[in-house]
This record gives structure tokens, sequence and C-alpha cells, in this order.
């Protein structure tokens, strides 16, 4: 690849307002869980199946969207720029989560959560910025710090949207979220730049996309990896409660561990992300990949076991850890098999991946927990990440 440069003087500052955007942008998204049905009854629902009807769907709206968008801003972002896609996200999400917050019934509440995923797309943006502008002997790194900046937001984004509401009020707080996108916005306009690439012409211009990539198949089992890690983390997200509930004597505590051991996974990924990325700088991205599949694995298979609330908060702990590189390294190993020009499509298309693994975990935790034991959630898991280490041992480059 004699023609890509290898990344930016400017690529560690590009770095530091990538990682704020994607924090912000992603807590904006996640800060309503806490309160979305006390706002889904102000805005004149008051059925109980009702309001939480609509909340599921307020919700899950900005992800459909966005998952459907990604390929498109990315390739978009291959052509005309990946800072005007960031500019494009970061201004339309302050305009939507504004909006939001002055919404006036349910149907606009899910029609600007739907504006919100379609005009979105800043941290999958960020990615593909970093990955094409920084040194391919950092990049994992970076990527591990930008995932770092996503969990953090993933994290902090209920516990934002639980403590604001009661002291500056729900439609207060939708407000400040967009407001604090549009700092993002302007820190995205003025302090980030990216380097030109060479204009390209005839038929090598119009070849981009899967079209571009000669060997497919690390491509198809980074997809499949990055729905796996979703899927892993969402999985137990119908049934931990209940669960919980089984292993905790006091039920006055259930809720408490059961929010930890929510949490305890997206800490876990917060801390090793940025460490796992160096790590397969140096050893190899495939090497870490399958690694942190066949860990993960075995952690899940003791979690259908326990028998106390610390155990499991312990375990997802654990967990987290080990598939905190896995982000970082999906990202670097599309990076280093795509061309340059067709990064973004490629890399929206692993994003897209990953929200299929977000909706589908639930979905099928849901399923076999209620059909064949909560235990089997665990397993069945275990079972899919040991099958993705395989097939990315079979995948990897021979090279």
């Amino acid at each position: 690849m004699t023609a890509e440069y290898d990344g930016t003087a400017y690529w560690k500052r590009n770095l530091c307002v990538c990682v704020f955007g994607s924090l912000t942008t992603i807590i904006a998204m996640t800060l309503l869980l806490p309160f979305l049905p006390l706002y889904v009854e102000q805005l004149g629902v008051t059925d109980h199946a009702a309001i939480v009807q609509w909340s599921g769907a307020a919700y899950g709206a900005t992800f459909l969207t966005a998952a459907f968008t990604a390929p498109l801003w990315g390739r978009l972002g291959d052509q005309y720029g990946r800072k005007l896609m960031l500019i494009r996200a970061s201004l339309g999400m302050a305009v939507a989560m504004s909006l939001i917050g002055l919404s006036q019934n349910v149907y606009q509440l899910v029609g600007l959560r739907l504006l919100a995923g379609l005009l979105g797309g800043y941290s999958s943006g960020s990615m593909v910025l970093v990955a094409t502008q920084t040194p391919r002997a950092q990049t994992a790194w970076a990527l591990g710090m930008m995932s770092s900046g996503v969990m953090a937001g993933n994290l902090a984004g209920p516990l934002i949207g639980g403590l604001l509401p009661p002291l500056i009020g729900i439609r207060m707080t939708f407000l400040a979220a967009g407001a604090i996108i549009f700092v993002a916005f302007l820190a995205t306009t003025f302090l980030i730049k990216e380097e030109p690439r060479p204009r390209r012409s005839g038929k090598t211009a119009q070849k981009g996309g899967f079209a571009s990539v000669p060997d497919k198949r690390p491509i198809i089992a980074m997809l499949a990896t990055g729905m796996l890690l979703m899927f892993a983390n969402m999985s137990i997200e119908p049934i931990i409660t209940v669960y919980v509930a089984q292993i905790v004597p006091n039920p006055a505590h259930v809720t408490i561990v059961a929010g930890l051991v929510m949490s305890a996974a997206a800490l876990g990924s917060i801390l090793s992300a940025s460490r796992l990325g160096r790590l397969a700088d140096r050893v190899g991205h495939w090497a870490v990949i399958i690694g942190c599949l066949l860990v993960c694995a075995g952690l899940l298979i003791p979690q259908a076991f326990v028998t106390a609330g610390w155990q499991l908060v312990l375990l997802r702990f654990l967990m987290g850890l080990s598939l905190g590189g896995l982000l970082p390294c999906v990202a670097t190993v599309i990076r280093h098999n795509v061309p340059e020009r067709s990064a973004g499509s490629i890399l929206g298309y692993s994003t897209s991946a990953q929200y299929v693994g977000q909706v589908a975990g639930p979905l099928a935790g849901g399923f076999v927990g209620g059909h064949f034991g909560m235990r089997a959630v665990f397993l069945g898991t275990s079972v899919l990440m040991a099958a993705g280490a395989l097939y990315g041992w079979m995948s990897r480059p021979r090279h």
C-alpha cells in the first residue's frame, strides 16, 4: 500500500477530540434509560403496558436507524472526507437531542430518536478517522483508547441520566446533552485535521466497498467477531435480575447486585481496551482476538454455576477485561486488510454487525432463558464464543 500515508502529524490531537466526541454522544444516547418511562408518561401515555412498549420503541429506534445508515456514512466519508462526517454527526446529534427535550407527544419522541440514529454515527466515524489517520504501529492502541471512551459513555450515560433529572428536570437534561455535543461539534470543526487523500480517477475510483477487498475471509471473520462481542455482553440482559434473585438471599439487594453485574463488564473493558490494543500492536492482532474469545468462552462457564452475587460480579468484570481488546483489534484488522479508499464503508458494516449483536443478544438470551433455563444462556454463549475463536483461527492470514 505504497500510495497510502502512514498516519498524520495531528493524530494525537485528532484522537483526543474523537474520544471526547464519542464519549459525549454515547452518553447522550444512553442517559435517558433511567427516566425514559417517566418521560413517556409525561408525554401523555397512561397505560402501564403502553408505557413499557413506547419506552422500548423509543430506546431501540436510535440503534435501528444507526445500524442501517452506518455503512452509508462510512462510504460517504471515504468519498468526501471523514472529518466532514464527524461534523455532520455532531451537529445532527446536538440538534436532535435538543429537540427531544422539546417533544410534545410520544410520536415526536420516537421520530426524533429515529432521527438521532439517522444523523448520528459519531463514534463509528471516529473509529474510521482514527484508524486511517494514526500510524500503523499505534493503530490498535489508539483504537483501544477510542473503545474505552465508548464504553465509558455507555457506563456513565445511565448514571448521569439518574442524577440530572431530579436536579434540572427531564427536558433540561436533554438540552444540556445537546449543548455538550455542540461543544464536541466545535472541537471537531476547529481542532481535527485530516490529511488529504490522493484523488483517483477512472475504474480505480469506482471500485470500493467489498469489491475492492482481495481477501474477504478476514473481513467476514471480523464482522462476526464484532457481532459476537455485543452478543456476549447483551445476552444476559433480559435474565440478569431474575438470575441474581436466585443467588442473592436478601431481596433488597437484588437490584443493586444486578446493576453491579451489568456495569462490571463495561468497567473491565474500559480498563483493558488500550492495554490490550498496545499488546496487539506488539504480538499481533489475530493472536489477541483469538485469545480474548477463548478466555471469554472459559469465563462464561463458571457464570452458570455461581452461588453468590460477588462471584458473578467478579466473573463479569474479568470477562470485560478479556473483551476490551476485541473492538480495537477488529477495527485494526479491517484497516490493515482493506484499501484506504474503502476503510470507511467496511468499518461501517462492522458497526452494523455490532448493532445486530446488540439486538440479537437480548432476544436470544430471553428466549433461551425462558425455554431452557438461565444456565443455558451462559453455556450457549460460551459455545458461540469458542466457535468464533475457531472461525477466527481458520480465517487468519497465513503469511
